[in-house]
């Protein structure tokens, strides 16, 4: 039987003395390079939509991971992103590959910025969900500081963070909610070591950038790069999908309605099709 999001073995590949942990599957076969999955704070490899995983594996092989500390994975979690970066980019060549395509969520779409910065060649495309950039807007809505740290997220958590507010996106969202916990063997939770060290490289990343276009740095992502965002984002503001479309010179943007910052797990079909044309021009 092949592998799936629900059979995929839990693998671990040590880098700097540490083990990360990493799922990989998916049609190997086509010539398309390994899809890189990075996750939002605290996330890990079951924070993933199956439908999403296993929709894109049918055209390529995907891989999901945890970075350093965080759930599975050992190692003191990092409070930089670019440590962050630097640190998906060695178990990119310690799993032997030249290059794959990268695909960030919300504080995983700052670090997958970082690595095509600062590891250009080992970058072919980019998929930026429901994130900002370096200096980008922080004004997220309060209650989303008093609801992000809870230490078991609930579904309702999860309704307020991720999803639009009619009914029918909370319908999506617990439908989503169900098929994130189908797999029998879940990854751990991430510890407060990792919301600690992942919140102080959050506001280090936001702090304000100098110069009449402070954005400017981004002219020198080259990769093609998809941005995707909710109409309503209320924890990384929707205008910094906006920004990022404006900087990166090719760059298109997506906007899904009646959606917030996890737009791709409200519409999990609709990204897969529009993820896979991406990939594929």
């Amino acid at each position: 039987m092949n592998d799936s999001h629900l059979t995929a073995s839990t693998r671990f590949v040590e880098v700097d003395g540490e083990k990360f942990a990493y799922r990989r599957w998916g049609n190997a076969s086509v010539g398309q390079p390994p899809l890189f999955f990075v996750q939002h704070f605290r996330g890990g490899m079951d924070h993933w939509d199956p439908l999403l995983t296993d929709g894109l594996a049918a055209g390529r092989e995907v891989i999901l991971y945890n970075g350093r500390g965080i759930a599975s994975s050992t190692g003191t979690p990092r409070n930089r992103i670019e440590d962050m970066a630097d640190d998906i980019a060695l178990v990119i060549q310690t799993l032997g590959l030249s290059q794959v395509d990268l695909l960030g969520f919300s504080i995983g779409g700052f670090q997958v910025q970082e690595v095509a910065l600062r590891h250009p060649h080992l970058v072919r495309k980019l998929l930026l969900l429901g994130t900002g950039l370096r200096g980008g807007d922080p004004k997220m809505e309060p209650r989303v500081l008093e609801v992000a740290p809870n230490p078991v997220p609930t579904a309702e958590d999860f309704l307020y963070l991720f999803f639009g507010r009619s009914e029918a996106a909370k319908q999506a969202g617990l439908a989503f909610w169900k098929r994130r916990h189908l797999r029998a063997d879940q990854d751990p939770p991430s510890s407060l070591a990792v919301a600690q060290a992942q919140a102080k490289a959050h506001a280090a990343y936001l702090q304000p950038l100098p110069g009449a276009n402070p954005y400017a740095f981004l002219g020198a992502l080259t990769q093609p790069t998809l941005v995707l965002n909710g109409v309503d984002d209320i924890m990384i503001p929707t205008i910094n999908s906006w920004h990022l479309l404006q900087n990166i010179p090719n760059a298109q943007l997506l906007i899904y309605p009646d959606a917030g910052h996890g737009a791709q797990f409200q519409y999990p079909e609709r990204f897969v099709k529009h993820a896979i044309q991406f990939l594929e021009e």
